[in-house]
């Protein structure tokens, strides 16, 4: 592959990282060029790279957005469009119900609606915390590119047989794993069995930067691995520090992005630098999330806490 890193469009690069608008970049790249966008855009929720806008005004903002996607994508590509919640006077707001019907009045066809919970955030007072965000995989027609065998988990009962019929007594799970399924959980053990997990990125976690809402590269893979081919083209018109251009190339694929910060891009290029020289810090894909023992201090109940309910319980 081309290693270079280029800042504008150019045809023959397999990786860009333009630091600017989005709609203004992607205008530049010619009609069903893509195979693959996948992006987390702004939540609209106050955070230092966005100004806080009424939802009406937000969404309208972004439909012009998703109107220049749909003309570079593959008839045969997909979007992985992944949301939280936009919160106003303590109210939530479900942006991926929001952004479902504008997706489905341009034609799209949702395939999941995927629910990546994880163990970490921020914590509430007058709601429950939230631990969780939705990606919606959409594709533009029936004829879609999905690479179930790529992307397979560990079985958690990989000895189970058929008991009766035609097949009784054969083995009944795929060698090659099972489904992911469409809730990517954080989850530890079942069984002595590691069970796949996506946590999200904060502070301890090896790909952490000053991004606030980073992507875990991991997250990236699993839809990368799925939805295209080698050599595919894969775009995050949102691509903060670089995660999902890290995500494509690591599996061979060209891989564009955009972001209209120029931090972040600096922060972004370095951390593709680093990986091409086989010196970015990664969070390898499948591995088990720590588990602290009954010995670690921190698991312990707090000695101040005796005759609490819940410590009582625990």
């Amino acid at each position: 592959m081309n290693r270079r890193i280029y800042q504008n469009y150019n045809e023959n690069a397999d990786i860009i990282f333009h630091n600017g608008d989005a709609v203004k970049f992607i205008k530049k790249m010619p009609a069903e060029l893509v195979k693959l966008i996948i992006t987390s855009p702004p939540y609209n929720i106050g955070k230092a790279y966005e100004e806080k806008d009424s939802i009406d005004n937000y969404l309208k903002k972004q439909e012009k957005v998703i109107d220049e996607l749909t003309r570079i994508l593959c008839d045969d590509g997909s979007i992985c469009w992944q949301v939280g919640n936009y919160v106003e006077s303590g109210e939530v707001y479900p942006l991926d119900i929001f952004f479902y019907k504008l997706f489905k009045e341009r034609g799209y066809k949702l395939r999941n609606r995927i629910i990546w919970r994880f163990g970490h955030g921020l914590h509430a007072s007058n709601r429950f915390s939230g631990r969780y965000e939705t990606l919606l995989w959409f594709t533009k027609s029936d004829d879609y590119t999905f690479h179930l065998d790529d992307v397979r988990i560990p079985s958690k009962y990989p000895g189970k047989r058929y008991y009766k019929g035609p097949k009784k007594g054969q083995l009944s799970c795929n060698p090659k794993g099972k489904n992911p399924e469409d809730v990517w959980e954080f989850m530890q053990k079942e069984w002595d069995v590691s069970i796949w997990d996506i946590p999200n990125v904060k502070s301890n976690h090896p790909e952490k930067t000053i991004h606030p809402c980073q992507f875990p590269i991991e997250l990236v893979e699993r839809c990368v691995l799925a939805f295209t081919d080698e050599k595919d083209i894969v775009y995050d018109p949102y691509a903060g520090v670089g995660s999902s251009i890290i995500g494509a190339v690591k599996n061979n694929r060209r891989a564009f992005g955009s972001e209209k910060e120029k931090q972040y891009v600096e922060i972004g290029k370095e951390r593709i630098e680093t990986f091409l020289r086989g010196e970015l810090k990664t969070r390898t894909i499948g591995t088990e999330i720590y588990v602290p023992s009954k010995t670690n201090k921190l698991a312990q109940i707090p000695p101040e806490w005796k005759g609490y309910k819940n410590s009582e319980n625990s």
